[in-house]
């Protein structure tokens, strides 16, 4: 009799345990795959070939140069979209960063 109640137990634990790792999974993935989605976005923009430029508040750093056509690299385009999900412009690494009326160009700005 009382081990047929350890019996009952003992599934009854696993049984709980089965609904609670199976939730955990479910959690682990969608944290997993929401990081994924955000990663995808990583970039570094020293890996950009900025030039020197002058505007009406002083020298910047732009990309690409008047004239000149856009490499597509991965992270010029991580960036860009970066800077599309933040109205346009942002700061980051210590830059402020902006787009260009032509939704091309990028801007930067060291921030003192």
């Amino acid at each position: 009799m009382a081990e047929d109640k350890h019996a009952e137990l003992i599934k009854a634990i696993e049984d709980k345990l089965d609904d609670h790792f199976q939730a955990l999974k479910e959690d682990l993935t969608k944290a997993i795959e929401a990081y994924l989605e955000k990663t995808e976005n990583v970039f570094d923009p020293e890996k950009i070939k900025w030039v020197q430029a002058e505007g009406f508040s002083g020298p910047y750093e732009r990309y690409p140069a008047k004239g000149e056509k856009i490499e597509l690299s991965q992270d010029y385009k991580a960036l860009l979209k970066w800077l599309k999900e933040h109205n346009g412009k942002a700061t980051y690494q210590g830059y402020f960063y902006w787009i260009f009326q032509d939704g091309a160009t990028i801007g930067r700005k060291k921030r003192q």
